[in-house]
């Protein structure tokens, strides 16, 4: 098998022979913002919002990032060096090297793009809700930056309980989302997902999701996800994915016809275009 490849500062190079410094910020402090595309017949689904989002993510925490036609070509690159068929390519950009202080450092960022292939996902995912919130007032609330230790902490928790992902509520007690996945509920025949002010990030997929399906956004308790009728999440590796259990409780329907008309809408986007 040949070397893996990645993209790193405007070069193709050996994933061995990649080097970014012990002092990035992005590996001392987290500064930093990353993107994860899909990769579907070797081709990035929706790379022009990802894109778009990145830029967003960057501009909030000021860090500046090559040209976007500069990381379409990046993108490009690494899609026709590694021949990934159905998988996941990650654009990642920290404040580049510096000293160990949390000080911004004066260098350019640091940039990486790399693919990978990606087995799929279970039909349906076990969920359960962790008792750490998300500060929907914190500096970095809907920004997708590199700092995931609270993730990580969740998703073992999750793990540990024989669950495929953690569900958050914010500060206030509502329902958030995941580690990383927005969730969609049914609560009285109305499908719906908590506005971006609870403080969830604005997932690509959520955006394509609200405006393919009848859902709306509406601010609700954690607790009532366990009261939906049927529920999903969203990401841009699972693209809809139903909810069959929330802490250890079945949800009544799994898929529920809500879900299922979410899944198709989505295969049909995804069929009629690369990128919405």
């Amino acid at each position: 098998m040949d070397e893996p490849v990645v993209w790193l500062n405007g070069e193709i190079v050996p994933e061995s022979a990649a080097c970014v410094s012990v002092r990035d910020h992005g590996l001392l402090v987290g500064d930093g913002v990353f993107e994860s595309v899909r990769i579907t017949a070797g081709q990035a689904f929706a790379v022009g919002r990802h894109l778009a989002r990145l830029a967003r993510s960057a501009g909030a925490l000021g860090l500046e990032l090559p040209p976007a036609g500069d990381l379409r070509e990046a993108v490009g690159a690494v899609l026709a060096a590694t021949g990934v068929v159905e998988g996941r390519l990650r654009i990642t950009a920290t404040s580049g090297p510096g000293g160990f202080s949390s000080a911004r450092p004066p260098a350019g960022a640091t940039v990486v793009v790399a693919a990978e292939e990606a087995p799929p996902w279970s039909p349906h995912v076990a969920v359960i809700t962790v008792p750490w919130p998300r500060n929907e007032r914190g500096a970095t609330a809907g920004i997708k930056t590199i700092s995931y230790a609270e993730n990580v902490l969740a998703l073992q928790r999750a793990h540990a309980a024989g669950a495929g992902e953690a569900i958050f509520a914010n500060t206030r007690g509502e329902l958030c989302e995941g580690t990383g996945t927005n969730v969609f509920l049914v609560l009285d025949d109305q499908l719906l997902t908590p506005p971006l002010s609870v403080g969830c990030l604005a997932g690509v997929t959520r955006d394509l999701a609200l405006e393919i399906t009848e859902a709306t956004t509406e601010t609700v308790p954690l607790g009532a996800l366990a009261e939906a009728s049927e529920a999903f999440l969203t990401s841009t590796t699972r693209n809809v994915h139903p909810i069959s259990t929330v802490d250890g409780v079945p949800l009544p329907s799994c898929p529920g016809p809500a879900t299922a008309g979410a899944q198709r809408a989505f295969a049909a986007l995804m069929d009629e275009t690369l990128d919405p």
